[in-house]
């Protein structure tokens, strides 16, 4: 049996900021996580595609409150930095 993805060592390198936004963004990219892996069942970001965090974004996340929807945005621009990848997403 493999182990989980651990996410807080995947995003260490790019997280900054207070204890509180490195904490939330940590929690925002366990739930990104867990719906893709609900939906896709990819549960490793390596293996993502553009359209995983955009299904997320549109679907997901949409129908919340702009200012979730913006820090959800913040916590997908560090995923796709971690990445490497040069997907743009508009807020």
């Amino acid at each position: 049996m493999s182990k989980p993805f651990d996410m807080e060592l995947f995003l260490g390198g790019v997280l900054t900021g207070s204890h509180a936004t490195r904490h939330r963004h940590l929690r925002q990219a366990k739930a990104i996580q867990t719906a893709i892996a609900n939906r896709w069942q990819r549960d490793n970001p390596w293996t993502w595609q553009r359209k995983h965090l955009a299904w997320f974004l549109n679907y997901q996340v949409n129908p919340n409150a702009e200012s979730t929807r913006y820090y959800y945005l913040l916590t997908v621009h560090l995923l796709i930095t971690r990445l490497g990848k040069s997907w743009q997403f508009k807020q």
